[in-house]
């Protein structure tokens, strides 16, 4: 894949006939990779910094080591993060045919990424909305997911043109997990985002409040730097499930630095407990469907 002559050829397309044949052929090139997918998780925030990367990295993760068949697509375009967090960087998505083949985490987790295309993993991707909707097309219905039983999407943060290119180019996502922290600054923007997803009837499958509140490991004093709880009373009051509210924890950071799940590498901890209890209901309401 080339984001470079993605570009040109968006900017080259057609008219008449021919558009109208490319359009017929692309939507049915991405209604058959679809139709080999289950379910659909997309993993949003009102505002970037909350830990939501992380959220989404760890739900795939959980979700293989149930047994599920797992693809994990970040389309945060211009800051993938995905992976750096799953120890992935410098690995490169190839090509066979007209498919792309996603970069496999294990033998149950299928991953892609923007950060696997591109030459240099600083490169600045400066591109218009028409582009990136190109681009995550391509990753839908070229990237040969194969049979999967869950998509997790990494969105970016907000409700720009990425998550709405997704739940456009899809149809209809089985649900939205949202991620937030304490503070009344990002709870208001969360806001939105529930708004926005119920605008394109989007269930939304709960909110989980990160980073709320620090339990010292020298004292075990505990104190709420951001607040606490703020995203509990915002889900009542926009009547959305609570999922639960993971604490800060500078293990998260080291292991996320070191390209390792902190569920995995720290999995007795309480932090690793909170994102386990967190996830546990979306673990269950997919045993019978979402």
């Amino acid at each position: 894949m080339n984001p470079e002559a993605t570009g040109k050829d968006h900017d080259k397309a057609g008219k008449g006939p021919e558009e109208a044949l490319d359009r017929y052929l692309e939507r049915d090139a991405l209604a058959a990779r679809m139709s080999r997918i289950g379910r659909t998780i997309l993993v949003l925030s009102g505002k970037g910094g909350v830990g939501k990367s992380t959220v989404a990295a760890n739900l795939a993760i959980a979700l293989a080591k149930a047994g599920k068949r797992v693809g994990l697509l970040d389309v945060d375009i211009h800051g993938p993060s995905i992976p750096k967090l799953l120890g992935l960087e410098g690995r490169a998505a190839e090509s066979t045919g007209d498919s792309i083949l996603p970069v496999e985490y294990d033998a149950r987790l299928k991953v892609m990424s923007i950060g696997f295309v591109l030459r240099d993993p600083d490169d600045a991707v400066i591109w218009r909305g028409p582009l990136k909707m190109n681009v995550i097309k391509q990753f839908l219905k070229d990237v040969e997911w194969g049979d999967l039983d869950f998509l997790v999407v990494d969105c970016p943060p907000g409700t720009g043109d990425e998550p709405l290119s997704v739940a456009q180019l899809i149809g209809k996502p089985d649900g939205a997990v949202i991620v937030t922290t304490p503070q009344d600054l990002a709870i208001s923007d969360v806001r939105k985002c529930i708004n926005f997803c119920r605008k394109l009837d989007l269930p939304v499958l709960g909110v989980i409040e990160n980073m709320s509140g620090f339990v010292c490991p020298h004292c075990g004093k505990s104190v709420d730097i951001f607040k606490s709880g703020g995203g509990e009373t915002m889900a009542a009051d926009m009547g959305v499930p609570f999922l639960g509210r993971i604490p800060i924890d500078p293990e998260v950071v080291q292991a996320s630095d070191r390209g390792e799940l902190y569920m995995q590498a720290q999995a007795e901890s309480k932090t690793a407990t909170a994102f386990h209890d967190a996830i546990m209901p979306i673990l269950s309401s997919t045993k019978g469907g979402l």
